[in-house]
Parts: structure tokens; sequence; C-alpha cells
């Protein structure tokens, strides 16, 4: 272990709940591939934990797991990437202990291979506690930052006795919003409230002069711009369509890919509106360039278990790149400066009115100064102090 503290000379072992390669990069990828600059890190893809449904996208996912299963430790972004093979379905007790020894088999041999002893250990998922035992781990971490057990198709029960076993052994829980610090709570003593950042500082070049994405600089102002995955069962889709009816001459732009976690998910009745637009998928450098091109943001989700505990990536990226930004009344958000809450599409369309009319150059850069204290390396930065007892 380095003498610079926890983080750096380390050895990692993180275990995902989504793959590596995945079309919207969250926390655990942000933060891995930064903490693999100064440290050695090992990611475990995916254990598989929603039940798969016959959908084209759950079809390709589950051949493209196969496929990497079969193939040997790879190097993605600085981060040592291993997909074990595991059966999805938690909750029997025979598959569990079987996808339990099928996971110590694998991350063994990863770790002889790479050279790491007694690593950190860093679950998003509870099942990491399985690699406690063969791994002796430094430290533990439980880093939750979703209401995992709220996703379609996981068996909760299950999940929530793998939780509570797993906080309890955590050295540090991290909950990224207060009801998650709140449940936590209840069932570890060192649980430390540390919302989603950003990188601020690529966010922030969206107020430099420059390009603008060719695909939004053709609709006409104002844009009202909503990036991430366009999955109904978070995105109000009603609460969009709405908005674009009582406001014909703005331009609804919806930047993610369609259906990322909800399958189900049919925008065919907002599409068809004439001042709604689905960009698609954009890669995280390329968004700067779109939202230099935007006038205000949304957070349009829906309010339900799942986003009860949602701090969304998306809110110092809205607001280091300067926009003023309307959400629906999400608990989490309670609280956050420079977002304004409206519970429905009247309410939203009035705080969109009263934000495009007062926003300015000043108040765009005033707003990412304030988010620039909330990026990755500060949270890096945080965590290694959290981290840092019994480290010397």
């Amino acid at each position: 272990m380095s003498g610079k503290g926890p983080l750096h000379g380390a050895s990692i072992v993180c275990v995902g709940f989504a793959d590596w390669e995945t079309e919207n990069w969250t926390n655990q990828q942000h933060l891995m591939s930064r903490l693999a600059r100064e440290n050695r890190v090992l990611f475990i893809e995916s254990l598989g934990l929603r039940r798969p449904t016959v959908s084209a996208r759950d079809l390709r996912r589950m051949a493209g797991r196969l496929k990497r299963g079969l193939r040997p430790l790879s190097e993605r972004d600085g981060v040592h990437v291993l997909s074990p093979l595991v059966i999805p379905f938690h909750g029997h007790g025979s598959i569990q202990r079987l996808n339990g020894f099928l996971l110590r088999r694998a991350v063994r041999k990863a770790a002889r291979r790479l050279g790491i002893e007694h690593p950190i250990l860093w679950g998003y998922v509870p099942q990491a506690l399985a690699l406690v035992a063969p791994l002796q781990p430094s430290r533990v971490v439980y880093h939750c930052v979703d209401d995992i057990a709220a996703h379609a198709r996981i068996d909760a029960d299950a999940f929530a006795r793998a939780e509570k076993l797993f906080a309890a052994r955590a050295d540090l829980v991290i909950a990224s919003s207060p009801p998650l610090a709140e449940r936590m709570r209840e069932l570890a003593d060192n649980v430390r409230l540390m919302p989603n950042v950003a990188d601020t500082e690529l966010f922030a070049t969206a107020l430099e002069d420059g390009p603008i994405d060719p695909a939004m600089e053709a609709l006409p102002r104002p844009r009202i711009v909503f990036v991430g995955a366009v999955s109904a069962v978070k995105v109000d889709l009603e609460l969009l369509g709405e908005l674009a009816e009582l406001r014909p001459e703005w331009s609804i732009v919806l930047v993610g890919s369609v259906g990322l976690g909800d399958p189900g998910t049919d925008v065919s009745r907002l599409a068809a509106k004439a001042n709604v637009h689905l960009l698609g998928h954009r890669e995280p450098s390329e968004l700067p360039v779109l939202l230099r091109g935007a006038d205000a943001a949304l957070i349009p989700y829906r309010l339900n278990r799942l986003t009860a505990s949602i701090f969304p990536m998306k809110v110092y990226e809205y607001l280091a790149a300067g926009l003023p930004i309307v959400s629906t009344t999400l608990p989490s958000l309670a609280g956050v400066e420079e977002i304004s809450f409206a519970a429905n599409a009247a309410e939203t369309a009035v705080a969109l009115d009263e934000l495009l009319a007062s926003d300015n150059e000043d108040r765009r850069r005033s707003r990412s100064r304030a988010a620039a204290g909330h990026s990755w390396q500060a949270r890096i930065t945080e965590i290694g102090q959290a981290l840092g007892a019994g480290f010397n």
C-alpha cells in the first residue's frame, strides 16, 4: 500500500451491477476507470441479478456474456474486466450456492494472475460477500447507488437478505442519496452520504465557444433537453408529451437509448409529436457539444420506489454545462440548489418559462462554478479519507 493513502497503489476488486461496456456509463465505470490510473482494478461484470426476458436486447446481452465468459481476462480503459459465468436465477438456494462457487473460482484465478492479494473489495451489489473469504480483503466497501431491489425482475427478498449481511460486514457504506443513506443506517454504522458527481471539467467546456451537435443545432429554439436512457419505468413519458402540447413552439430533445433497462418502453406516441426529437445515444465526450446548444434541461422522472432513491449523475453534468434545470419532485434531490421542481407538465412549463426568461451568461457560469466541486477527483479524495483509518 502506498504512503499516499488507501486509494494510491492499491489493488481493488470491484463487483459491479452492469457490464463494463454498456451504452450508459454509471458511477461504477466512471469511478473505477479513474481509480485505475493509480491502482490495480479488477472489475467483475454484472452477475445477472435480473431475471432475463426473451426480448432481443436481453438475448443479445446473454449471448455476449456467454462469449465473454469463455474468453480470458481482458483489459479495457485501464481496468481488468472479468465476466464470470453465473446462472441468472438468484432466489434459489442451490443456484445461489453454485453461483457463489463459480464466482469464487473465477475471481481467485483472475486475482492470482494479476498478483492481487488482500485487495479492497468494492461491491456495488451485496453478492460481493461471497468473495470476502477467498480474497481476505484489507477493506470492504458497499457502494449503494440505487435501490436495486426495486427493479423489475429482481428477487427482492433474496437481495434484501444479501444486502443486510454485506452492509453489516462492510468497513464503509457509501450511499448516493439521502433515502439510500437513511435505509443503510438501519443496517450499518459507518454510512457516508456521497451523491453522484460528474466530469465537471469536461461538461464545463459547453460554456466555451465551439461547434454544436448538428442534430441539435438544426432544431428551433428554445431547446429543452433530457439526457439519459429513455425508459418508461423511470421517465415520465406522459409528462413529456403534455409538455410538448403545452409549448408547441419548443423543441423537446431526448438524448439516449430507448428501452435501456426496460425493453417494453413504447415511445411511438411521443415520437409522433412534431416538436419532440429523439436523437439517440451520444458518448459522454460528445455531450458538451450537444449541451452547448441547449437552453434548459429536464429530469422528468416518474415518482415510484425505483426513482425515490436516485441521484442522477446528470444533475452535475447539466449544472457544469451551465444549464437551468427543472425536475420532478424527487426526494433524493430535495435541497439541491439550482434545481426548480415541478409536479406535473403544467408546472414544468411555467418553471421553464421563468428560467428561460431570466437566464443569462453570468447565471450559467455561476452554476458551472458551483458544480465544479462535485467532480470525480473530489469524490475519490473524500472516499480515500473515509477509508484512511487503519491503512498507516
